[in-house]
């Protein structure tokens, strides 16, 4: 076969004499731009050497220089907190230094591959390599387990012991199941897991499906008695208890995620899965928490409410905060107050904390003497608020109000009411007054 010029069949694909790729090529003429792997490391000030700990510090020395709260640029915090969590990850961390952020975002060969690489592949038949590793083993799936921490464990920051079970391959065959030739197509299935099966719906009516294959429970193959593992009995894996210790970062919220990588069920041929802790976070009798910042009521009487006071919250680390209202400036019921940077640790940067908001309720005396009262009218600020009383008027006095058994009241009677507002709602025909 002549392939005119005398070139290589070849030739068309890397640039002799068709017009193709550029170099080493692109494909379609262009040419695929180098990866930037350096923006993450230039961004937190680190060399492409430095360790986890060291990229660590760097961000947490530059957070609290740029961070919003402070005044820093919002752009530029994102950035190095993204930064922080790719390099801080060995695998993202590992990924990035091959193919940038785009294999990261992919989780596999993003960025960094392709080109004749992936032509040479075609060519012999290996129809490429799909996005994100696609030709690699199965992963299996992930554990996953709701974890109850407190308040002050995502405040504090705490290591939790915690012993999970789970599927690993059996160390005396490595996962065959038995001895090296043990495992063998099955003869009922042909290797398929599947069989074909008739039941009889009704007399003269029948249905054929398809069912897993009862002599090898549907997977194909089936172990040689004689050759079976002793220690797994040919299940290829057994049951093995681990403890994991799961770091509660300060500043944990509720619903995030830990995660340990390939600590699931193991399989042979499959990439074992995560186990993933899901945080839930309990109530705490005397602080609520909204974003970074820390809420809390407290209940002052109207005499310190209007001439100053001062009280101690015991904070969740143990430290007594001595909190003084100012005499002269009165608090008024449902008013709130802010403590700066008393609130919660910022997750990944524990340096910088939320406020701590004192939301004050007043409490009012149930009674004051006469004399008292009118000691207080003259010292209280405003004029005192008397009218005079005339013919015209009809004097009353004020009892208590008791809400739930005037609600109790309307419950027993509510049918009467029903009925008298139907009667005066004018179920029937309504009389005009004639006017003339």
């Amino acid at each position: 076969m002549h392939f005119g010029g005398g070139g290589s069949p070849f030739d068309a694909f890397f640039g002799g004499g068709g017009g193709g790729m550029p170099g080493m090529g692109g494909m379609g003429g262009r040419q695929r731009e180098p990866v930037d792997t350096q923006e993450y490391y230039d961004i937190l000030g680190v060399d492409k050497d430095a360790t986890g700990a060291q990229i660590k510090k760097a961000f947490r020395k530059n957070a609290l220089k740029h961070h919003p709260d402070r005044g820093g640029d919002a752009e530029l915090f994102k950035k190095m907190t993204e930064a922080n969590d790719v390099l801080t990850d060995d695998d993202k961390r590992a990924l990035y230094d091959r193919g940038g952020k785009e294999a990261v975002e992919q989780g596999g060969d993003g960025g960094g591959g392709g080109g004749a690489s992936d032509l040479f592949d075609m060519l012999n038949g290996g129809g490429g390599r799909r996005r994100g590793g696609g030709g690699g083993p199965k992963k299996g799936k992930d554990m996953m387990h709701a974890l109850q921490v407190s308040l002050e464990d995502c405040y504090n920051g705490k290591v939790r012991k915690l012993a999970i079970t789970r599927d690993a391959l059996c160390s005396d065959c490595g996962g065959r199941g038995g001895a090296e030739g043990c495992e063998t197509m099955c003869t009922g299935c042909d290797g398929h897991g599947i069989v074909m099966k008739v039941r009889q719906l009704g007399p003269g009516m029948l249905q054929q499906i398809q069912a897993h294959c009862d002599e090898c429970g549907g997977k194909g193959k089936a172990i040689n008695a004689r050759l079976r593992c002793k220690t797994c009995r040919g299940n290829k894996v057994t049951k093995e208890r681990k403890v994991l210790e799961v770091a509660i970062d300060k500043g944990s919220r509720n619903k995030q995620k830990i995660k340990f990588s390939g600590e699931s069920n193991a399989a042979p041929g499959v990439l074992a899965g995560d186990v993933v802790f899901v945080l839930q976070v309990k109530d705490h009798a005397k602080f609520t928490r909204k974003g970074h910042h820390l809420f809390m009521n407290k209940t002052i009487s109207l005499k310190d409410a209007l001439c100053g006071c001062s009280f101690v919250v015991e904070h969740m680390d143990g430290r007594q905060l001595l909190v003084s209202t100012a005499p002269g400036e009165p608090i008024a019921a449902g008013e709130a107050k802010m403590i700066e940077a008393e609130g919660m640790p910022m997750h990944g940067n524990p340096f910088v904390k939320g406020n701590l908001i004192i939301k004050f309720e007043v409490e009012f005396p149930e009674s004051i003497k006469a004399d008292v009262a009118k000691k207080l009218v003259k010292v209280l600020p405003g004029e005192n608020q008397q009218t005079e009383e005339t013919e015209d008027m009809e004097p009353c006095s004020l009892s208590p109000f008791n809400a739930a058994a005037a609600q109790e009241e309307y419950a027993n009677n509510k049918s009467a009411y029903d009925s008298d507002e139907e009667e005066e709602g004018g179920g029937g025909r309504r009389v005009q007054c004639a006017q003339g």
